[in-house]
């Protein structure tokens, strides 16, 4: 169980940072403020010799494969690592599948290949479409369903995937309906306001935006603080909520590239929000933090 766990866990930020966000936007107050700116192993290298002439690795059974795979992979020793997991995966077990997965969508200890990447999270799909996952499993399926989505939503060229919005539309919804997925949600909500695959409807995507920020999805929580602020989300603008938003995915963001669209549209908003607008996002932040804690 703790393999598993360690396998598929997400990393959630820090809790208890009341202060250095209250002070961050409260010190806002003050004064104005300007304007800102949102090697695959199978190509292979030669092996030596006796390198050659070493038996290859036999496993019990795929448990077995499995739990040599991760050992493997912890250790940092990769290509022992995928060999095992492959023989998992081919043995049908959804977390080697799921390893793997990852592994080759994020270039971690092996080249990047999107194809081979999609064909491991295709077979979860596939798998979890017609059987209830179990309680650990959960993380795991519904991480699969947005992998297969986004693939869709771009297409694969070497895999000969072409982009199909509809059926990354029918992923996303089921993640984020079934299994309640912020990510799913996210992305749903990104194809209502684009018009893509769906009709545009703001209202529906600020919902969908809504339940991801209420789970501490900091882009969502972005893009919900910028259509609140605007007045974009079906309603009439509530500058101070949106601010808020902002302000808890602009902390959340750090100094990270790809998070700089929500460090500027946090830096946008605060520079247009009046004194009214951020002493009302204090308040409301500070009665966020203290509920989500």
């Amino acid at each position: 169980m703790i393999v598993f766990l360690q396998a598929i866990a997400s990393t959630v930020g820090p809790r208890g940072r009341h202060r250095a966000l209250l002070l961050a936007l409260g010190a806002a107050t003050v004064g104005s403020l300007a304007a800102g700116p949102a090697a695959a192993f199978d190509a292979s290298e030669p092996r030596s010799i006796a390198a050659a002439t070493q038996p290859l690795t036999i496993f019990k059974d795929p448990q077995a494969a499995l739990r040599a795979g991760l050992e493997s992979y912890h250790a940092g020793n990769t290509k022992k690592s995928v060999e095992a997991l492959r023989y998992a995966a081919d043995g049908g077990e959804s977390l080697a599948q799921w390893k793997l997965g990852r592994m080759y969508a994020d270039g971690d200890g092996v080249a990047r290949d999107d194809a081979k990447a999609y064909s491991y999270f295709a077979k979860l799909v596939e798998h979890f479409a017609d059987d209830e996952p179990s309680p650990r499993e959960r993380l795991m399926a519904a991480g699969a369903f947005v992998a297969v989505g986004v693939y869709y939503l771009e297409g694969i060229a070497a895999a000969k995937i072409a982009p199909d919005a509809g059926r990354a539309f029918d992923l996303f919804r089921y993640a984020a309906t079934y299994f309640g997925n912020a990510d799913a949600q996210y992305n749903l909500a990104r194809m209502y306001l684009d018009g893509n695959g769906v009709s545009k409807d703001a209202r529906q995507a600020a919902n969908w935006l809504d339940l991801a920020a209420r789970k501490g999805h900091a882009p969502s929580q972005a893009l919900l603080g910028h259509l609140m602020f605007n007045g974009e989300a079906g309603g009439p603008p509530q500058r101070a909520r949106g601010l808020m938003y902002l302000t808890l995915a602009r902390e959340a963001a750090g100094d990270r590239p790809t998070d700089q669209w929500i460090v500027e549209l946090h830096s946008r908003a605060l520079a247009r929000a009046s004194e009214s607008d951020r002493k009302a996002a204090v308040a409301m932040l500070e009665y966020y933090l203290t509920r989500r804690d």
